[in-house]
């Protein structure tokens, strides 16, 4: 080795030289490194930044529960091992551009509980490997087709309690792959055709404690392997069974209850074709409570059974009943007003005749 060489390792501190030489193999200060399983635990060490020098073969990275309110650019170079990422319960508000993008083979992301009010367009870029991602219980008001264009990988998509309002009706159109997607606890109101046009293979969709009040007509008819449609805590009064007719599944489990149902025979009639069509089942129809009209406000769907559709056809019959009496009373009337016209008539002949 040159002289020049022995010189500058000579004054090299001992934690560089020995990163140096053995290849950033060090663990960070405050994290614990497990070295038979590429473990590093760095949670709850009141970390504002991802620490440096994590090992170059570490496949599980923990950083629960610090202080970090950003993810900069670079923070993660050189971790091409990394499958797993755990960044929930600090308080991240931004991921910088290229944040992740080196993290190309990882599988599993959570950054839950954080305060992410926003995705970056480029979130996804080079993530393609992603299978898992949880951003539940952040402050996201809006979801943008190309902040998800390259998770073409992705299973599992947690987005529940958040503040979504609004989706590009494209912002699913890459992930064809999706077998999960949680979006309780936003503020959706409306399930639009078209949002879901790509996912025939997602199997759970919960959609529970929205404000969706509407469904249109061809939201569902792609999803080919749903088993369960979670749609309790919204704000439907009245749904239309053709909408669920277009699930062509094996078998759907539907959870809606909690919803303000006005209980008549037309919501009636509908649960009850519903419940004979042997792929759908209502999982909650016996907590389905009515909030309206008045009279049946508090009373379960379940126990009105078919009265609904009786008063409503006792109502017709009163109301036919009525009209018929009416009209028959007023041909009684015309045909007496006719014979007494007809009297006087005869009479006022006889007297002209004298």
């Amino acid at each position: 080795m040159p002289a020049g060489g022995c010189t500058l390792l000579s004054v090299m501190p001992l934690p560089i030289l020995l990163n140096t030489v053995l290849g950033f193999q060090l663990c960070p200060s405050h994290c614990l490194c497990y070295e038979s399983s590429d473990l590093v635990d760095c949670q709850s060490r009141g970390l504002v930044q991802v620490p440096p020098s994590v090992p170059h073969g570490t496949w599980l990275l923990d950083l629960r529960g610090n202080k970090m309110t950003e993810v900069r650019t670079g923070s993660f170079i050189g971790l091409w091992s990394l499958k797993v990422l755990l960044m929930s319960n600090n308080s991240i508000q931004t991921l910088q551009p290229q944040s992740l993008s080196s993290l190309q083979f990882l599988e599993r992301l959570d950054l839950s509980f954080n305060q992410l009010r926003w995705l970056p367009l480029a979130f996804s870029q080079s993530l393609s490997s992603l299978q898992e991602l949880r951003l539940d219980h952040n402050l996201l008001q809006h979801l943008d087709s190309a902040s998800l264009s390259e998770f073409e990988n992705l299973r599992k998509l947690d987005l529940s309690y958040n503040r979504i309002r609004a989706m590009d009706v494209r912002a699913f159109s890459s992930l064809v792959r999706l077998s999960l997607l949680n979006l309780e606890g936003n503020r959706l109101n409306v399930l639009k055709d078209g949002l879901l046009s790509r996912q025939q293979s997602l199997e759970v969709l919960l959609l529970s404690h929205n404000n969706i009040s509407v469904i249109e007509p061809e939201a569902l008819a792609p999803l080919r392997s749903l088993t369960l449609l979670g749609l309790q805590g919204n704000q439907m009064v009245h749904i239309r069974f053709k909408t669920f007719m277009k699930l062509q599944t094996t078998t759907t489990h539907l959870q809606m209850s909690s919803n303000p149902w006005t209980c008549d025979c037309e919501l009636q009639r509908v649960f009850s074709k519903i419940q004979h069509v042997r792929r759908l089942h209502v999982f909650d129809y016996k907590d389905i409570v009515c909030h309206a009209p008045a009279q049946q406000a508090g009373s379960s769907l379940a126990s009105l059974d078919s009265q609904l559709c009786i008063a409503e056809t006792a109502s017709v019959l009163v109301i036919t009943i009525t009209v018929m009496l009416a009209v028959i009373g007023a041909l009684v009337k015309a045909e007496h007003n006719r014979k007494n016209k007809q009297t006087v008539s005869d009479a006022e002949s006889e007297r002209q005749e004298k």
